[in-house]
């Protein structure tokens, strides 16, 4: 078939087998590319088919040829319907690892559930022995729990509503958005599903089964953002949830011994997560334009090749708070300041020359293997992409 973008919201229906195939691939040449020596060789990637979970997993594996295990939670293609992106990247991702002669196998379900987390480890144990890495990049909106009950997170303030401008993206047309605050147990469900108790629950598990190298380090992601974005980030109930997520860090630390647990703060980029926050993707599209002009914006891949080789490479690079901070180019003084000087007097009639909009939508259909150079999009392709080692 022949298969175009479809977008409801802030998501996309439908993803290319082919783009999406073509996308891991420029991820794997960048880091073939700009490599250096790093010491974790064998990787569990929680939340590895899309965005910084995908490029975590592929820096890993060929930043330092380590061997890889990724979990997902996505659906294949059939003959007359598409699959997701996450598994057309993770089908391409293990095609390509296997022919560079890279370890790379993939599990799919919920990885809340203990049913995966025993998935997991009987893999290891089969095939690496033990892990020195365990990269947490969950992004779910839901979590069903060993008792049955499924919480929600929501994205909304606490204490009181927030006024500011956001972007409607089906127009592309600055809009004036209020978000009201979240109740009680709307915080409370946010950080079940966002926080750090799975992220400690799949380390508690690990640990016990013996599974985890000694030294063995753990990465969750996390984002702070400015002050423009805080009422319904930072100290939202999302930044709730990230507060639980860094006293996990900490728990983990103390309470396992030879694990060191640790928060990565990413920057701001288009991911299928960023693009559900109010005000954030007119954020992102003010601050692409103005890292590209500093040439210093980076993408997933950027990033996390950025976590192996100077952030985790024989010594933890970390702040004050313990936290590694890989948005330091993001929150540069200067950096804020034009993207602030900017937000104050952006206008639909302005709007595009002041922020970088095709940027925006760019890296937004990529996600779903669309609008990428070397694909042929009039081309008949079959939807049935198979993983290797779920085949």
């Amino acid at each position: 078939m022949i298969i175009k973008p479809k977008t409801r919201g802030f998501i996309c229906t439908t993803a290319h087998p082919a783009g999406c195939r073509k996308n891991v691939e420029n991820q794997i040449n960048y880091v073939k590319n700009n490599k250096k020596e790093a010491p974790y060789k064998k990787v569990l990637v929680i939340g590895a088919s899309m965005g910084y979970g995908l490029a975590a997993r592929i820096s890993a594996a060929y930043n330092s040829q380590a061997s890889t295990i990724g979990i997902i939670f996505d659906k294949p293609g059939t003959e007359t319907r598409p699959g997701t992106a996450g598994w057309y990247n993770t089908a391409a991702f293990e095609e390509f690892a296997h022919a560079d002669g890279l370890y790379a196998k993939t599990l799919n379900g919920d990885a809340f559930s203990q049913e995966i987390k025993q998935q997991t480890i009987d893999l290891i144990k089969k095939d690496l022995g033990k892990v020195d890495m365990v990269i947490y990049s969950l992004a779910a909106p839901k979590r069903k729990t060993s008792d049955g009950t499924v919480y929600s997170s929501v994205l909304k303030t606490t204490g009181s509503d927030y006024t500011n401008k956001t972007i409607d993206l089906k127009n592309n047309q600055i809009t004036e958005i209020t978000i009201e605050p979240a109740t009680e147990q709307e915080i409370h469900d946010t950080v079940k599903v966002m926080g750090g108790e799975d992220w400690k629950d799949w380390i508690k598990e690990l640990s016990a089964a013996g599974v985890l190298e000694d030294n063995a380090l753990t990465v969750a992601f996390s984002y702070i953002g400015p002050q423009l974005t805080h009422p319904m980030y930072m100290n939202g109930s999302i930044g709730k949830a990230k507060e639980h997520l860094y006293k996990t860090a900490d728990e983990i630390s103390d309470e396992f011994t030879g694990v060191r647990a640790f928060v990565s703060v990413n920057k701001a980029l288009v991911t299928q997560s960023s693009a559900a926050i109010p005000i954030v993707p007119l954020y992102i599209s003010i601050l692409y334009k103005i890292m590209k002009q500093h040439s210093n914006h980076e993408g997933c891949i950027e990033q996390m090749l950025r976590l192996f080789t100077d952030k985790v490479n024989g010594r933890i690079v970390s702040d004050e708070s313990g936290l590694i901070r890989l948005d330091d180019l993001e929150m540069l003084p200067q950096i804020q300041k034009e993207v602030m000087d900017i937000w104050n007097t952006v206008s639909n009639e302005n709007i595009m020359e002041n922020a970088d909009i095709k940027g925006y939508w760019d890296d937004f259909f990529a996600l779903f293997g669309f609008g990428l150079d070397g694909v042929d999009y009039e081309a008949d392709v079959s939807p049935v992409y198979n993983i290797a080692s779920i085949d």
